[in-house]
């Protein structure tokens, strides 16, 4: 094989972007072969591509070699589990599935390894959190002692949720800024700092917009070793703010909009200059340095190629999908102990969310037909992702 044929599915905000890159001659090795979109129009084609309304007549037509979803989230499942036993290559957009029920039937489905199953985490490409989980492994920062991560500048109007009837739901989107802008910030958590054994969420629910699901979140974190975790989260504030905080034996590592990372550096560690200090009110001798970033990494076009280069090169994948069930479970188990008001412990019973979920879809009366007047109908169309 010396291209790879690609089918997409779903061509809102982020299938059109993948569409012209892919288009525009970016990812080598790969090339259009379909294009599929049941909500609104299709983008007109070019050379041998062809459209398709019906994703299932798509993956079976013989016209790819792979799939990338970029559907509304709860389809991604069973869309991603057709194409896998129809013997394609699948790439999905985060997150993987809603819940990690399906999450666990989705992996389930890939059981030919030969196939290659990827996630667009495209923030694991970021310079900036390469050189943060570099530091981190290398034990340049010590053992962890404490994080915070406060991610506040997901911003979004009302109207943002009013341009799509399954933005702000339950029954459509399965959650709110945990899994619709936050997916990318909790698989760099569970990357860098590996999956916590306990987990108490506080969530509220529409409190700064008109919808059922989560717009402001505080969740606190906790691991064995004894390090503690909290990450903040919301689509209420403005002017926001992208800060990472991490305490360590080393020092304090500060890091801001993905971009810029800062090192309070003890020149002893803080556990020795505790136990061994002969005064009262001493502090470790500490350094300031600036760590320099190259870039900002290739985001989803390195995914794309990467996941190219992985069915054409055998390259090891960058974001496997199989660990895309890890953000998806941090995210149901800060809601699941909202609901439950009470700690989770990890690994979390993913039927008894699974459960709940669809509870809550079935049992809602929330109506959006104040909200859905304001926006016009090319928004709508407009609106999946």
């Amino acid at each position: 094989m010396e291209s790879v044929r690609l089918g997409i599915v779903g061509l809102g905000n982020m299938g059109k972007a993948h569409l012209a890159n892919i288009r525009n001659g970016k990812v080598p090795g790969l090339v259009m072969g379909a294009l599929c979109e049941s909500h609104g129009p299709i983008p007109e084609l070019q050379g041998k591509e062809q459209a398709f309304t019906d994703v299932s007549a798509m993956i079976q037509s013989g016209l790819i070699d792979a799939i990338l979803i970029c559907t509304p989230h709860f389809s991604h499942t069973t869309i991603g589990i057709e194409a896998l036993q129809r013997g394609l290559h699948v790439l999905v957009e985060k997150p993987i599935s809603v819940h990690k029920a399906d999450c666990e039937r989705l992996i389930a489905a890939h059981s030919d390894k030969n196939l290659i199953f990827a996630a667009m985490f495209n923030m694991r490409t970021n310079a900036c959190f390469k050189k943060v989980k570099d530091l981190i492994v290398s034990g340049e920062l010590g053992a962890i002692r404490r994080i915070h991560w406060e991610v506040t500048n997901w911003f979004r109007t009302n109207y943002y949720y009013a341009t799509g009837g399954w933005r702000g739901t339950w029954k459509g989107e399965g959650g709110g800024v945990l899994m619709n802008q936050c997916p990318h910030n909790l698989d760099l958590f569970q990357w860098m700092f590996g999956m916590p054994q306990r987990v108490r969420g506080f969530c509220q629910f529409g409190r700064f917009h008109e919808i059922e699901v989560e717009d402001d979140v505080t969740a606190v974190l906790q691991y064995d070793s004894g390090t503690t975790a909290t990450f903040v989260t919301s689509t209420g504030e403005a002017p926001g703010i992208n800060r990472l905080e991490i305490s360590g034996e080393q020092g304090r590592l500060s890091v801001t909009d993905g971009s810029k990372i800062h090192f309070q550096r003890n020149r002893v560690p803080m556990s020795k200059f505790c136990m061994e200090a002969e005064a009262a009110f001493a502090m470790p001798e500490s350094w300031h340095m600036d760590i320099p970033v190259a870039d900002s990494g290739g985001q989803h076009i390195e995914i794309l190629q990467n996941f190219t280069n992985a069915i054409l090169k055998g390259e090891k994948l960058l974001s496997p999908a199989q660990e895309g069930i890890h953000s998806v479970e941090l995210a149901n188990a800060i809601l699941l102990s909202t609901w439950l008001d009470r700690s989770i412990e990890l690994p979390m019973d993913s039927k008894e969310y699974e459960r709940l979920l669809i509870e809550k879809g079935e049992k809602s009366t929330f109506q959006k037909t104040k909200v859905v007047a304001k926006a016009s109908s090319d928004d709508f169309a407009k609106s999946f992702r």
